[in-house]
């Protein structure tokens, strides 16, 4: 087996963490897999793995094996990109993320526009509310509400969003505005049960209230609809009642004990390396996010 390909083996490994994920991922059986790695510490005389019956887990050595053999593999990628083409014009199947009702409001307008502006190209989208392995899916982009963890991909701030409490303007007229965090106890609720949520709702000013809803929903879409017919109150992150809060239909309470504004990134993990198929998307999708002013 050559290094190179040896390489990607072992650095698939350290990314998944396991070496039979990496055989799956990579269509090979698990010796084999075993096999490349082994050789390639012989080789090196250096161990890369610490390896137990649960877990696997990079060595000092291997984890500054694995990034030279990140920069190097990314070298080689750009390289043959740069030889097909394909680094300096967009080409081929763009895969981007993002949670199901940002996706659909904010990031799929970007898609098909990039479509419209490379009709070569064509689109993945993956729309989800749960966290999102972009290596092992095969993502492009990935859009994020959220502050991020350390991971070594190029991201770019592009927005920020609210939590906030919200209700129609019919609904405060009969039952008062709520003027404190704990007032929610004497008002009726609706709640999702999907991303962020929790029966105890935090707030700033290190306020917390444990709130009893009457009504919960799988979607935040639900509670919004509730809201909206002035049935009760509901919290969400305010980029989802947009347009709702314009046309007044809904208005934001407690305002003044809201949490610090959740970061919005558009992330990709290649960096300089990224062929021109995810730096034009990228570059599109930072432009219109940034121009949001429900997002800014």
């Amino acid at each position: 087996m050559d290094r190179w390909q040896a390489m990607r083996i072992f650095a698939k490994v350290a990314e998944t963490a396991s070496f039979a994920e990496t055989a799956r991922l990579m269509h090979m059986s698990p010796p084999a897999v075993t096999r490349a790695v082994a050789a390639l510490e012989e080789t090196i005389g250096a161990r890369l793995f610490v390896r137990t019956t649960r877990s696997v887990k990079l060595t000092e050595a291997g984890g500054r094996y694995y990034e030279d053999c990140r920069r190097i593999l990314a070298d080689i990628v750009e390289a043959e990109a740069a030889a097909a083409g394909s680094y300096t014009t967009p080409s081929g199947t763009l895969a981007v993320t993002g949670s199901v009702l940002f996706g659909h409001m904010h990031v799929l307008p970007i898609v098909t526009d990039y479509l419209d502006a490379y009709p070569t190209m064509s689109a993945r989208t993956l729309f989800v509310d749960r966290p999102v392995n972009i290596v092992e899916e095969g993502i492009d982009v990935a859009v994020r509400i959220g502050h991020l963890p350390d991971s070594g991909f190029t991201a770019a701030r592009v927005g920020s969003v609210r939590r906030v409490v919200c209700g129609a303007p019919a609904y405060f007229e009969r039952h008062g505005v709520p003027q404190t965090p704990q007032d929610l106890r004497d008002h009726r609720l609706a709640m999702s049960t999907g991303a962020w949520a929790s029966t105890e709702w935090r707030f700033g000013q290190d306020q917390r209230v444990t709130v009893h809803p009457a009504l919960v929903s799988n979607t935040n879409e639900a509670g919004i609809a509730a809201a909206m017919a002035g049935w009760g109150l509901t919290r969400v992150l305010h980029y989802q009642i947009g347009s709702a809060l314009l046309e007044g239909k809904l208005q934001v309470v407690l305002a003044d004990y809201e949490e610090s504004p959740l970061p919005i990134h558009v992330l990709y993990p290649e960096g300089r390396q990224a062929p021109a198929k995810v730096r034009t998307f990228v570059d599109m999708a930072v432009a219109a996010l940034r121009g949001n002013r429900l997002l800014n």
